[in-house]
């Protein structure tokens, strides 16, 4: 690789509580955008009377996020990182002042594909963290970090339930813009200083893509792995405000939102996630994290109630938060000189199981209701267990045959 050895001192030691903080919360405002939607669905689509394509809009969003991923995240390696996290927000703050003008159900489509893009920004953070801190605190750090992401996810859906019932789905997504606007400039401010990883053309960083996926069985386990986790947990956060407003229930958008309080638990997931896998490798978290999912759905299927509602979301949020840390740990430490494109391959993975997700969920909801997704969500997370599982059997297998 291209980095020097005196790029890395200022690199390890770069990295300061302040600065820290302020990764944190500008993922967490970040990521936040590409949930605002879910627990407005039923709100917008009264609005616009088009079930179908409202349903996209979550799916456009996740998708749009997989593409950002795709694209604009190699960037981190090769272009001064602060100026495109700044630029990024500054994108982030005109996409969602398209979604809040949007005149039909197909234009909010579009607009919440380029929301999802630019909020890929939160994922130019978390790989810069990792770099910046000293590999014996690297997975405090990512979880610290992370912890800001997991706020953003969760509070995200307290703050749209809320304004989508009281004032609207376009109130919304204006409060959105200052938030953007709010982080570039902290950003600007707060974030330190750093030199481009290497100095790779863009085509050439993105062809490298596919021999890191290659190279790296360990990415592979982790992206495929929490693909399938991902989409597990987007589908019970897709189809939770729609199942929420059944007679069951009858409930609005804003309780469904008072879920993402609920969910908090996880922040607390992430930093000791993180901290155990500094003190005792990922392992153990990551399956830990996979099991706990697959409880989650299995008290979402067996148990229909509020309560079960709960606990469910207390089981899911720390299962599906302590996997993603761990298996970030695992994907961050396999080449310090492509952080942001091992981010790429892996994050990218999971979002398009996101993507995916969503629209399975919306599929089963319509089909079979909260009994076909709840069974959707487990399968989904035995498809997990079971790449880590097979993943683990040939690495027992290759250290037999040594």
């Amino acid at each position: 690789m291209d980095v020097t050895q005196s790029h890395r001192p200022a690199t390890v030691h770069g990295l300061g509580r302040p600065a820290l903080l302020a990764m944190a919360a500008a993922s967490g405002i970040a990521v936040a955008n590409i949930y605002y939607n879910q627990p407005m669905l039923g709100i917008i689509e009264h609005e616009f009377r088009h079930p179908a394509v409202i349903g996209l809009v979550p799916t456009a969003t996740q998708l749009g996020y997989a593409l950002g991923l795709f694209f604009l995240l190699p960037l981190g390696d090769i272009v001064h990182r602060r100026k495109l996290i700044v630029g990024q927000f500054v994108i982030l703050a005109v996409a969602l002042a398209l979604a809040a003008v949007a005149p039909g159900a197909w234009s909010l489509v579009g607009a919440s594909l380029m929301v999802g893009a630019s909020a890929t920004v939160a994922q130019q953070i978390v790989p810069f963290a990792a770099s910046l801190a000293p590999p014996e605190k690297r997975g405090s750090t990512i979880g610290t970090v992370m912890a800001g992401v997991l706020s953003g996810i969760l509070f995200s859906r307290t703050l749209s339930g809320f304004v989508g019932e009281h004032a609207g789905w376009r109130e919304m997504f204006w409060i959105g813009v200052p938030l953007a606007l709010g982080a570039a400039i902290l950003a600007a401010f707060l974030l330190p200083d750093h030199r481009p990883a290497s100095r790779m053309r863009y085509h050439t960083a993105i062809g490298s893509l596919a021999h890191l996926w290659r190279r790296e069985r360990s990415l592979r386990t982790a992206a495929l792995m929490h693909a399938a986790l991902f989409a597990s947990f987007t589908a019970f956060w897709t189809i939770l405000a729609l199942y929420l407003q059944t007679p069951h229930f009858g409930l609005g958008a804003d309780i469904a939102g008072l879920f993402g309080i609920i969910g908090a638990v996880g922040i607390f997931a992430a930093p000791l996630a993180g901290r155990i896998a500094d003190r005792r490798g990922p392992d153990f978290v990551i399956w830990l994290g996979a099991l706990l999912t697959l409880a989650a759905w299995a008290v979402f299927a067996l148990w229909s109630s509020l309560a079960a509602l709960v606990i469910g979301v207390i089981l899911l949020d720390f299962g599906i938060q302590s996997a993603l840390v761990s298996n970030q740990h695992i994907v961050y430490a396999l080449d310090p000189d492509a952080r942001s494109r091992l981010n790429t391959v892996f994050m990218t993975a999971m979002f398009l199981g996101g993507a995916g997700g969503a629209a399975l969920a919306t599929a089963a909801w319509s089909h079979a209701g909260w009994l076909g997704v709840s069974g959707l969500g487990a399968l989904l997370a035995m498809i997990a267990l079971a790449v880590r599982l097979f993943d683990h059997r040939v690495r027992s297998a290759a250290s037999a045959a040594r």
